[in-house]
């Protein structure tokens, strides 16, 4: 399954399908929580909630990706990330694009 940011993919015909989005949702731990309050209270990189944003927004393009290819879609293109969101010690993001099929040179 490729996944594209582009709009088009120049040399290659494809034929545009359905809008396809995935969301994911990982929550973090209670003992993160307080670590990275108090990471955030003194201030520096908060290296943990950074792990939880990296899972979670490879989780939900692995599932763009599953539900691209469930449609009978050869990718995605238009691909797009939304702004994670960290709410109350879990990270939530929404992944989509536009499916498409490759149309076979004649």
């Amino acid at each position: 399954m490729q996944i594209y940011t582009v709009e088009s993919l120049s040399g290659r015909r494809i034929k545009e399908g359905e809008l396809i989005y995935a969301n994911g949702v990982l929550a973090a731990n209670l003992l993160r929580d307080v670590r990275e309050a108090i990471q955030n209270a003194i201030g520096g990189k908060m290296r943990r909630y950074e792990g939880v944003l990296d899972r979670v927004t490879a989780q939900a393009i692995e599932t763009l990706k599953g539900k691209a290819a469930a449609a009978g879609y050869d990718g995605v293109i238009a691909v797009r990330i939304s702004s994670p969101y960290m709410i109350a010690g879990s990270a939530s993001i929404t992944v989509y694009g536009t499916g498409f099929n490759f149309i076979a040179d004649e």
